[in-house]
């Protein structure tokens, strides 16, 4: 058995990242379904055995870039954070996916064909919606109880309102980019159900301050 070379678990990582992010364009340029692991391989310059060395399959290869986008999406909303700060950041998240309009396409295209309870990615956008909203269910009620929601605001609905905006500004944004302003339209929502405005900007800008920072 031959020893395994220093770096070739370097090299490995890389060209995973490579084929990940060659993946995430093509998927978000033709769906799941019109995606061809073939064409990724040749995109990426290895061969379709190549490519399979590194994901088993076409359903391995799209939920691995799902985990690649939600890592990243993480580094954001997730950690040791305010309620506040938590629904603020969010803001800051879609900002950032303004800049990679590939991530955006491959939200909406997959998130629309995964309805079909056979796509493989099914399961993972409803469990993913689910999480997402019962968190800023969460982030609201705590909010709630601190005084800072608006009175007759019910924390299950502002959640679930708060993804569905998200969804449809990605939808519109995907339409017309000059004309939708995906964060400043979130902040605003945010703004009108949060007794603190001013609150609410500072949030934003000191989350957007902070991941900048960690970034650099």
């Amino acid at each position: 058995m031959s020893a395994i070379q220093p770096g070739s678990s370097a090299r490995g990582d890389r060209r995973r990242s490579q084929i990940l992010d060659v993946a995430l364009s093509h998927f978000a340029e033709t769906g799941y379904r019109g995606a061809s692991l073939r064409d990724i391989a040749q995109q990426v310059g290895i061969t379709h055995p190549g490519l399979l060395y590194h994901f088993g399959s076409k359903e391995d290869l799209l939920m691995a870039v799902l985990a690649h986008r939600d890592d990243k999406s993480y580094d954001i909303v997730g950690g040791e954070k305010s309620d506040l700060d938590a629904v603020t950041a969010l803001v800051y998240l879609v900002e950032r996916n303004a800049t990679q309009p590939g991530l955006v396409e491959l939200f909406v295209t997959l998130s629309a064909e995964a309805v079909d309870p056979n796509h493989p990615a099914h399961e993972y956008f409803a469990d993913r919606y689910r999480r997402v909203v019962e968190s800023y269910e969460v982030s609201f009620t705590h909010l709630a109880e601190q005084g800072l929601l608006r009175a007759g605001v019910d924390p299950a609905r502002a959640a679930r309102s708060l993804v569905a905006i998200m969804d449809g500004l990605q939808v519109q944004w995907m339409y017309d980019r000059d004309a939708v302003d995906m964060a400043a339209t979130v902040l605003e929502y945010l703004r009108d159900v949060i007794t603190d405005p001013q609150a609410v900007t500072s949030s934003f800008e000191s989350s957007r301050t902070t991941v900048v920072a960690s970034a650099g």
